[in-house]
């Protein structure tokens, strides 16, 4: 990883460096600030745990900041670099209406200003409590009682390194607001063992809907202790659906809500997303509500007749242009689709992941109003 760090930085100076307008005073700070990132951000990896404290905590923030800032300087970059391509060919072609030195120049000037802002604009959205994002699903085989039934979703948090119980307090306070039937966590929720992470996670006891709260497994649940934070979550008055339904509903009409494990967990003994096992013996004339982490699990629950599914997993990108290579991976980043007869919302999600920044993708707190028909 080292190597490529270097290659890329050493792009960015060969690419931007010789065209600055401020002579040798302007190459040697921007070389100083190559050398300083590039010495940094293998502090994000190194010390990015929760817990942390002292002088490695301050180096992990700022090589978490450094590297958000440099992928979007390289970005920055490639995409100067294929507008000089094409600005040149304008000159070869029409000498006088382009100056081909004047871009170069203010365009090299023009790429750090924008990584700076992009930056701060970033690191401002990520570190603000999510706002709530309102999502109407109409669902025809919903029935009228149940018309306005709300869920409230949250998904990845991502607590842990850089996201700590003051901010879960926040994201608490703004779904108790809601007034939810459900909530539902749909995994990612922490970065870090049960041990480092016990009093952050807290505030999640203080959840409040009136059916219930119930937790899917994320990816970095299998990263963090699963078998410690399946037996602690119920103890904050979480349901966690392990390949399995429960009924929701007014008491006179209900719909089924299933939740499975992470696409992830195959290769943990005991664990790994069984949407037949859940769904077995259901009545098909019932609504069914997926949780799954992974918009991925799509193609199965459009199989099994399921109405909605509620995932995360994408962070919608979270950082501009990355959305481009979730598409990659993941059939649906961000909002409501649908696939065949099923329904599907990736919530954006609710913290961040890495670098403390979101451009372009910002969280949320997801508000969820089935409506029948």
């Amino acid at each position: 990883m080292r190597v490529y760090l270097i290659l890329l930085h050493a792009y960015v100076g060969v690419r931007l460096l010789p065209d600055l307008p401020f002579g040798v005073a302007g190459v040697v700070t921007g070389a100083v600030v190559l050398v300083a990132s590039m010495s940094l951000i293998p502090f994000a990896f190194r010390y990015r745990r929760a817990g942390v404290t002292g002088p490695a905590r301050r180096l992990m923030w700022a090589g978490l900041v450094a590297l958000g800032a440099f992928s979007t300087l390289v970005v920055l970059t490639f995409l100067r670099d294929v507008g000089l391509l094409a600005a040149l060919g304008v000159h070869r072609v029409w000498p006088d209406l382009v100056a081909i030195d004047a871009c170069m120049r203010w365009s090299a000037v023009a790429v750090p200003i924008a990584t700076a802002l992009m930056t701060l604009l970033g690191y401002f959205n990520a570190r603000r409590v999510a706002a709530v994002r309102n999502v109407d699903v109409p669902i025809a085989s919903l029935h009228p009682s149940l018309h306005g039934f709300t869920i409230a979703q949250i998904t990845d948090v991502h607590v842990g390194p850089t996201i700590a119980r003051d901010y879960v307090d926040a994201v608490v306070d703004v779904v108790n607001t809601l007034g939810a039937d459900v909530v539902a966590i749909t995994g990612d929720l922490v970065d870090g063992s049960v041990d480092e992470l016990r009093d952050q996670v807290a505030p999640l006891a203080g959840l409040r809907a009136r059916q219930g709260v119930y937790f899917v497994t994320g990816n970095h649940e299998y990263y963090a202790g699963v078998a410690e934070w399946m037996a602690h979550l119920p103890t904050l008055g979480m349901h966690v659906l392990r390949n399995e339904r429960v009924a929701v509903g007014d008491g006179t009409h209900s719909f089924d809500l299933a939740g499975i494990d992470d696409y992830s967990a195959r290769g943990f003994p005991g664990h790994g997303p069984d949407l037949a096992r859940a769904v077995d013996g259901r009545d098909p004339a019932r609504e069914l509500v997926l949780l799954a982490h992974q918009p991925r699990a799509i193609y199965e629950a459009s199989a099994h007749g399921v109405g909605l599914q509620l995932s995360g997993h994408t962070h919608g990108g979270q950082i501009w242009p990355w959305n481009f290579a979730v598409r990659l991976q993941q059939p649906y980043v961000a909002g409501l689709a649908r696939h065949k007869n099923t329904q599907l919302y990736v919530s954006r999600g609710t913290g961040y992941w890495g670098p403390p920044m979101r451009l372009g993708a910002p969280a949320e707190n997801t508000r969820i109003k089935l409506r029948a028909g």
